[in-house]
């Protein structure tokens, strides 16, 4: 029977695969093998006059796919119009994509894994494509999962065919896209369409599995994890197009729905099995970081209202119905850690992980994990590459990881106490504090305050007031620590939106009103602290004492007045403000203190800071009197410390120097100079000088300083009042924010961007576009005139000024008393450092002398300032005419010689592997950074003078070897090396002053290549 059946089977294959006159005759010839099979409408009955006969048994898979690919090679080319015009096209669908009457029966899946295997097996044509997108529409994945395990079949097998199911449900959308070609390719068949659907149904089985779990189900799905993994559907980026497909976005919002229903913790269980059974690790991570990646956002990273904490406690749950509770022996512990500490997430993400560890509100605190978690996130914030290398984003992200870990402990407890006080995080902090980013640097002292204050001991760094260099993010961070977010409860619903308008912005949080909120929810939650063994001093609050019988305490207005008491003060000597330049010089430098007068020290330290800068100015255009007296002057203020603690000591110090400078530019230049190479000078005395330098030398090229606190000082006595506010109050507002301490940075990075820019006009004759545009501009006639000296005067005259004494141009000293003393000096410096070098050579490490270390002059700290504030005198002096024969040369040699060659034998001894090769090796990111600008603006300026004729051809060898420097440091940084200290705030500027070095170098190549002869 079995055999005739089969018979009867070919016959109708026979016949359709020959021609048919009638579609009557077709219809009967389809009608009769689905009858058999039980999956013909019942509206096609009539149709089937010759049904078959035989027994019910039948094996569809193989006896449908002859079926299959008879209809698409044969039956529909010839015949879908007619058939679709009759209405009887599902009739032959039928045979590829049952209707939803036999969804239910075994036959349809059976059906559906042949119909995928024929159609992808054969060439794709329009009917084959119309196929597979009514097929990914009604045939979910979990409908394919029941299909290839159903039956009595040994489980090898049913293993198979889901092998064979995922392969073609997989390749379906690049198989249609190459077959569409240039056409447009059905919306149901695109990328992210078909596996956002896909995810769907992924989710449902998984939904589905959970009520009745089993081994084999659980190794079905891990199958299809690994396949989703593979071709990218668990993508780990916060921002994603509409055409990336993600898992996470589309099934998300399931997932939590059916975690809030899942009282048994079946569908949690299971997808935790699932997860651990992934055979990668790799894939344990992607699918891990595409959920972290999808976590709610929070309005603030750094948010500590309660719907934040709220969210973040969900999230937090989130992660442990998924992943299980974290345990430092669990078999995703290596994984997730990894995603954790190699990726660079938010401060939320940071909050969220550290309360997954701490149990999320599941039961006791996970102190096992948090001490697992500690170690490891301790191990990364203490690692010198780290500390280097990274980015200010990830110094924040593991900054905050590392605190909120400590502040999940009770204070004083074994743990907190032995990080403070272990050796690498000691030795990280000064690592933190020498790094040249200030962001970065207040990372390392917000950590040592927050562990040292945990763990019992006391330690306040200051100056954490402000909006600039961290301060802000700082001050948020320790607010968040001062409470947990796993004490609050989770937010549920609609809670989990992302932020809307509404929401509080982070910039108008006040630290007053962060500390309320924690405080009034602490107070909420105290028997949740006492139960889990929690004290945080934070959550106590202060209690009404009994008013005082005591007088009040005087104010400081009140104790000013008394200090100026005449009658108070009986037996003080009062100090005599100066006179004379050598009455102020005795004040600043008088070693010998008469006994009794010891008290009087800081009030002359005090008198010669507040009337030194007005006395050197008046003293400018007298005599010879400042001549005399300016090198004692310069030796005693640039010597002075602060040991009294002065109100503006700093401001004052600089400002009296600089006018040293600008006012006697002779002999203050060369003292100076002298001075800044001597080793008795601490790191911010050396930053003194070098500012000092640099806007003297402004000031006499009547060049503008970028800074409102080190304007030089105008005689208010003389000139016509103007319109401001009170004195007191027009200097609060003028120097709020005035920084002195990046003086020469900011007027660098002006200069610098400026030199960039103006290589813009040369590049755009390069493109037609540029110059047509700039040939169709309307030319105006300059209204720009020359003034004649008679009209100069008379207009002087009419504005009430009188004639000044000649002053000295910077143009006119530069080159003998600022830049080449400067660089020589340097140059004698580098040789009598490196001789005494070479002389400890052969002594032990401990004994060696190091020319680069900490407060020389060969530091990268006071290196980069020092090549900072050289370019900005070169800059200034470009219009002197020694620039170009002697200046220029000088200085672009000095840049490249500091920019390749290793200035101390320490820093080469020190160089690890991670750094680069060549040109970079062993070189701090700000030096690199400082000699690359210092060289771009030499470049720049022999460009604007003579087209860089006399640098081209008289320096041929050192302009062609600044070129290939900058080109070798630019191919690095392209390539991702990592530069020591690269990370913060030299990231872009490296990068840019490489660029811009290499675009000068080849803007004044091309224009004088032909007459140039490299004598290398």
């Amino acid at each position: 029977m079995e055999d005739d059946t089969l018979a009867q089977i070919k016959s109708v294959i026979d016949s359709l695969q020959s021609p048919i006159a009638d579609h009557e005759i077709l219809l009967s010839l389809l009608c009769r093998p689905l009858d058999y099979i039980g999956l013909l409408p019942p509206q096609c009955r009539r149709f089937n006059l010759e049904p078959l006969q035989g027994s019910r048994v039948l094996d569809i898979a193989k006896a449908f796919p002859p079926f299959q690919r008879v209809l698409i090679e044969h039956v529909l080319p010839t015949w879908s119009t007619v058939l679709a015009d009759e209405g009887h096209l599902p009739l032959v669908d039928q045979y590829f994509c049952p209707d939803t009457f036999s969804f239910a029966l075994s036959a349809a899946g059976d059906v559906v894994l042949c119909a995928y295997s024929t159609l992808l097996s054969s060439v794709l044509t329009e009917e084959s494509i119309r196929l597979l997108v009514k097929l990914s529409i009604q045939y979910p994945i979990d409908r394919l999962h029941i299909a290839a395990f159903a039956g009595n079949d040994l489980s090898a097998r049913k293993s198979v065919r889901w092998d064979d199911c995922l392969r073609n449900v997989f390749a379906v959308p690049l198989k249609a896209a190459n077959a569409v070609g240039t056409r447009d390719l059905p919306p149901e068949l695109e990328l992210a369409t078909y596996f956002n659907g896909f995810s769907n149904g992924t989710e449902r089985l998984i939904f589905t599995l959970s009520r009745s779990p089993s081994q084999d189900r659980i190794t079905s799905v891990t199958q299809l994890l690994m396949k989703l993994v593979n071709v990218g559907v668990f993508p780990s980026s916060l921002f994603l197009p509409q055409s990336q497909p993600s898992f996470f976005r589309s099934t998300l919002a399931t997932i939590r729905v059916n975690f809030r229903q899942d009282d048994d913790r079946s569908y949690s269980k299971f997808w935790t099995n699932t997860l651990i059974s992934l055979p990668s690790t790799v894939a344990q991570q992607t699918i891990f970081a595409s959920l972290c990646s999808s976590l709610a956002q929070l309005p603030s990273n750094l948010g500590v209202t309660a719907r934040d904490r709220g969210i973040v406690v969900q999230e937090s749950l989130l992660l442990r119905a998924m992943f299980g509770t974290l345990q430092p022996e669990s078999d995703v512990w290596n994984g997730v850690l990894g995603v954790m500490l190699s990726r660079d997430w938010k401060e939320s993400h940071a909050r969220i992980f550290v309360s997954w560890a701490a149990g999320a509100k599941t039961g006791p605190m996970n102190s096992q994990a948090l001490q697992a978690l500690l170690s490891r996130t301790l191990e990364m914030w203490c690692a010198p590459e780290h500390i280097k290398h990274s980015l200010l984003s990830r110094h924040h992200y593991i900054t905050s990881l590392l605190l909120l870990i400590v502040s999940y402990f009770p204070r004083q407890s074994e743990c907190v106490v032995s990080t403070a006080l272990s050796p690498r995080f000691v030795t990280a902090v000064g690592q933190y504090i020498s790094h040249l980013d200030n962001n970065i640097r207040r990372c390392g002292m917000l950590a040592a305050e927050v562990v040292a204050t945990r763990a019992g001991k006391n330690l306040d760094f200051g100056d954490w007031d402000g909006d600039t260099e961290g301060k802000p993010w700082a001050r948020d961070l320790r607010a968040l620590c001062s409470a947990r977010d796993i004490d609050f409860d989770p937010c549920t619903g609609d809670e989990l939106e992302p932020a809307t308008e509404e929401s509080t912005p982070t910039e108008e949080i006040i630290t007053a009103g962060v500390l309320e909120d924690t405080k009034i929810s602490a107070l909420k939650l105290t028997k949740a602290n006492v139960a889990t063994g929690y004290d945080s001093d934070d959550s106590l609050t202060g209690y009404a004492s009994p008013t005082s019988s005591r007088s009040a305490s005087p104010t400081p207005s009140e104790l000013d007045e008394m200090e100026k008491d005449p009658t108070l003060r009986v037996g003080v000597k009062k100090i005599s403000r100066p006179v004379y330049l050598a009455q102020l010089g005795e004040m600043v430098r008088n070693a010998r203190v008469k006994p009794g007068e010891e008290s009087q020290e800081a009030d002359k330290i005090e008198m010669a800071l507040n009337a030194a800068e007005e006395l050197i100015r008046k003293k400018r255009d007298y005599g010879t009197e400042l001549e005399e007296n300016a090198a004692n002057l310069v030796y005693g203020f640039t010597s002075l410390n602060d040991n009294f603690e002065l109100d503006g000591f700093e401001n004052k110090r600089q400002r009296t120097v600089n006018a040293l400078v600008a006012c006697c530019p002779r002999v203050s230049a060369a003292c100076i100079i002298e001075e800044f190479f001597s080793n008795q000078y601490s790191t911010e005395q050396r930053f003194v000088i070098l500012n000092a330098i640099v806007l003297g030398a402004r000031e006499l090229a009547s060049l503008p300083v970028h800074s409102a606190n080190l304007q030089p000082l105008n005689n208010q006595r003389t000139t016509f009042p103007s319109k401001t506010l009170p004195p007191t109050l027009h200097q609060k507002y003028l120097t709020a924010d005035g920084q002195t301490n990046r003086t020469v940075q900011g007027l660098l990075e002006g200069v610098t961007r400026a030199a960039i820019d103006r290589g813009k006009e040369a590049t755009a004759d390069k493109v037609p576009e540029f110059v047509r545009e700039r040939q169709l501009r309307m030319r105006t006639s300059p209204r720009v005139a020359e003034v004649s000296p008679a009209e100069r005067q008379s207009r002087a005259l009419l504005l009430g000024q009188t004639s000044q004494p000649h002053r000295t141009a910077f143009i006119d000293v530069a080159a003998e008393y600022f830049i080449m003393p400067f660089i020589n000096r340097f140059w004698a410096f580098l040789r009598d450092e490196q001789t005494r070098e070479e002389r400890t050579a052969h002594r032990d490490a401990l004994y060696r002398y190091h020319g680069a270390g900490t407060g020389l002059v060969l530091n990268p700290v006071v290196l980069s300032q020092f090549m900072g504030s050289l370019a900005l005198l070169v800059h200034a002096a470009q219009n002197a005419p020694q620039w170009l024969s002697i200046i220029a040369p000088g200085a672009l040699e000095l840049a490249v010689a500091l920019g390749t060659r290793p200035i101390s034998r320490a820093v080469s001894d020190d160089t690890d592997s991670t750094e680069p090769t060549g040109e970079a090796q062993g070189k701090e990111a700000s030096v690199l950074t400082a000699a690359l600008e210092l060289s771009l603006i030499v470049l720049d300026g022999c460009l604007e003078l003579d087209g860089g004729r006399s640098l081209g051809l008289e320096h041929t060898a050192l302009l062609l070897g600044a070129g290939e420097w900058a080109g070798k440091i630019f191919e690095l940084l392209e390539k991702g090396t990592l530069v020591e200290g690269g990370g913060g705030v030299h990231e872009v500027r490296l990068r840019r002053a490489a660029a811009g070095v290499l675009l000068k170098v080849d803007e004044l190549t091309s224009k004088w290549r032909r007459s140039m002869v490299d004598v290398r």
